[in-house]
């Protein structure tokens, strides 16, 4: 993913409205790009910042920021671990469907 690509998912990314291709995309690219990261962070510290000071809650932004971005790859890995279960289930229904079609021939 390039940078523009990412600055323009920002935003999504702070909503949650990032799918799972993109999340995953996004989340590789700022691991990897400092630029980007710092984009991420200052609007989420406008973003959060302001609803947080409107609200008068007590914050920490960098933590929430870090919290998020646990939070999307423990979903990437949820999904990577379920996806992983779905083809095991297929094989072994397919071995299944096999070895009772011998039974009956």
């Amino acid at each position: 993913m390039e940078c523009k690509e990412a600055e323009k998912l920002i935003r999504k990314f702070i909503d949650d409205e990032l799918d799972y291709k993109e999340t995953v995309q996004f989340l590789e690219h700022i691991k990897q790009c400092e630029n980007c990261k710092e984009e991420l962070a200052i609007q989420f510290l406008v973003s959060e910042g302001m609803a947080n000071l409107e609200e008068g809650i007590a914050f920490d932004l960098q933590h929430e920021l870090d919290n998020r971005m646990q939070k999307m790859e423990k979903r990437i890995e949820r999904h990577e671990n379920l996806r992983y279960l779905s083809y095991v289930a297929e094989f072994f229904a397919v071995v299944m469907l096999i070895i009772f079609l011998l039974m009956v021939f």
